[in-house]
């Protein structure tokens, strides 16, 4: 089966939403509380308009509709949400940096989100706008001033420079990394909820926060796909890609902004979940290839799956204690992480 003809596409992505369907309703049955599979798809289906009135639930005990409805279905879907964001982000900036070892975190968006996010902690902001708590507003605060900076300290002569940004991306990191410690030497008392904070957790979301992080993804998705010709011209040079008509800087601008836009608003809403935006992107390039038209809609369904599985792993592996997801994901990112060092030195 050839991946590169629309047949072959529309096969992959069927498979793989048939496999992340499967992976989802898998996660959504693991838990503290026993709820046979049965009676979880008569929930599910009882929640979608049309049919949902032909499904009878009267039978099923109401504790286990509220642990389905109310705390493992939004959780479900948001992980999948964050996970498909994460990998979608981290494509863009691999593709952007053309560096297999980008991902959103090193252009320093989740330093500046949590050193955000520490301030709210501390000062107490308890104020909501927009469906997004007081925490999350400073968090996105943070992530948008180290996009200014990154935009501003990454320009050569007035355009962007990949080298300059990913250094810049760096520095502003370690900043606001630093910045982040001095709050935390300042103010002990808060230590455990800014380090929960930094490690991420889909814990106690509700459905209002699937919608905060939805439309951002959506938007960013269509944008990113329609910009996938652009990518793939990039792979092959600054030079080359302007000889063929594409607008660099232009592109550049872009991918950046709403690559750290989608990035800021999960880590706003969901804390810092590390290593999805590097793993993700570069697993779907060893299986897919480098085509842009199908990493960019694949990244995001093993995004989704991937982050499922980790957050399933962290919510019972110590039941009923949970782990943050960072914590998960940097068990698997660390590693992999070193394992991309090593090919590229090898």
């Amino acid at each position: 089966m050839d991946i590169n003809t629309k047949s072959g596409r529309r096969i992959i992505f069927l498979i793989s939403f048939v496999l992340l369907f499967f992976i989802a309703t898998i996660c959504l049955w693991i838990g503290t509380a026993d709820v046979s599979l049965v009676d979880i798809t008569k929930i599910v289906l009882n929640k979608i308009p049309i049919i949902g009135k032909y499904i009878d639930i009267s039978e099923i005990r109401n504790s286990a509709i509220v642990i389905i409805s109310n705390v493992r279905l939004p959780r479900i879907i948001l992980g999948a949400i964050v996970g498909a964001s994460l990998g979608l982000a981290g494509t863009g900036f691999q593709a952007l940096f053309k560096n297999p070892m980008a991902d959103p975190y090193i252009i320093g968006v989740s330093s500046g989100a949590a050193f955000g996010a520490s301030i709210g902690i501390v000062l107490r902001i308890d104020k909501s706008f927009l469906g997004m708590n007081g925490i999350g507003i400073c968090a996105f605060i943070g992530a948008m001033v180290a996009i200014f900076l990154l935009m501003n300290l990454g320009r050569v002569n007035k355009r962007l420079n990949t080298n300059s940004m990913l250094l810049a991306g760096v520095a502003i990191g370690y900043m606001f990394s630093a910045g982040l410690s001095f709050v935390m030497v300042l103010n002990t008392k808060d230590l455990n909820k800014i380090a929960i904070w930094n490690l991420g957790s889909l814990a106690g979301k509700s459905w209002s926060t699937i919608m905060l992080v939805l439309v951002p993804f959506i938007v960013s998705f269509c944008i990113y796909y329609y910009y996938h010709r652009e990518l793939n011209i990039m792979l092959l040079g600054e030079e080359q890609a302007k000889s063929l008509g594409v607008d660099i800087e232009r592109t550049k601008m872009i991918i950046l902004i709403v690559g750290a836009f989608l990035t800021s608003m999960i880590v706003a809403n969901t804390g810092v979940i590390g290593f999805v935006g590097l793993i993700i992107p570069h697993v779907t390039r060893l299986i897919f290839g480098v085509n842009h038209k199908i990493t960019v809609p694949m990244s995001t369904i093993i995004g989704a799956a991937f982050l499922l599985m980790s957050d399933t792993i962290a919510r019972t592996i110590i039941s009923p204690t949970e782990i943050p997801i960072g914590v998960i994901t940097g068990l698997f990112g660390a590693p992999f992480f070193i394992f991309i060092l090593r090919k590229r030195s090898a």
